[in-house]
């Protein structure tokens, strides 16, 4: 299928009353996604239970992010970021998340990530933030020409 490059620009916004959740197993393939996530990434249950959770990662975020991430819920910590994702139709959407691990018996046994909603400056500060990141990365950038 081919997109239209205009199409990444089209944004949902999450509602500031609910939390968007998701669990994972240890490889990060998704064993769980609320009604609100399936809703907001335009994607079925279905279509998301098996599937890694890179999914919906959007190709504005930094590989760094997401390194800096798997190696804090490897280690056993939580990790608390800003997220840019895409949804199935190529729009985005942009959360807080919290990861980290879920335990039985002292056994870390799968990812937990709880997703909320960001401001509208943050939302520019961090476009800004990870474009530069990609940019000193040596990471493909896109630039927007408006004439």
């Amino acid at each position: 299928m081919q997109y239209n490059e205009s199409e990444f620009f089209i944004e949902t916004e999450v509602p500031h009353d609910e939390v968007i959740t998701s669990r994972t197993d240890l490889d990060g393939n998704i064993t769980y996604a609320n009604d609100l996530f399936c809703e907001i990434s335009g994607y079925s249950l279905d279509e998301l239970l098996g599937k890694p959770h890179s999914i919906v990662r959007h190709p504005d975020m930094p590989k760094s992010v997401y390194k800096d991430l798997w190696e804090t819920i490897k280690s056993g910590n939580q990790w608390i970021g800003i997220v840019k994702n895409l949804r199935k139709d190529r729009g985005h959407y942009w959360v807080k998340a919290i990861v980290s691990g879920v335990y039985k018996d002292g056994k870390l046994v799968e990812y937990k990530s709880l997703r909320s909603p960001i401001e509208y400056h943050d939302k520019l500060e961090y476009q800004k933030l990870y474009d530069k990141i990609r940019k000193d990365n040596g990471e493909k950038t896109r630039k927007v020409i408006y004439e």
